[in-house]
């Protein structure tokens, strides 16, 4: 996936957090990892590398949110995700 493409994606994936954000009946403390990197879709002097791991820190954290439990569609997602994010939080 090329650096805009990947730009692309976060701003959306960042589109959807914040209407969970806003809904009452979410925890509100299920982005904080994600809001912590301090790396925002507008962020493009940043890394790709970056990026791709705040995408999935963030894919995480929506997976979270859908998923009824760990063994569910999104939780198995969310689980992966979390795999992916520590991957690239390694290489870095």
């Amino acid at each position: 996936m090329h650096k805009d493409e990947l730009l692309e994606l976060h701003e959306q994936m960042v589109s959807i957090m914040e209407t969970f954000d806003d809904m009452d009946d979410v925890d509100s403390g299920i982005f904080e990892k994600y809001k912590g990197l301090d790396v925002t879709p507008n962020d493009v002097h940043k890394s790709k590398s970056e990026h791709k791991h705040a995408v999935f820190v963030l894919g995480n954290g929506l997976a979270k949110v859908m998923s009824e439990d760990e063994f569910s569609d999104a939780g198995r997602i969310g689980k992966r995700m979390e795999e992916l994010a520590d991957d690239a939080e390694r290489k870095l």
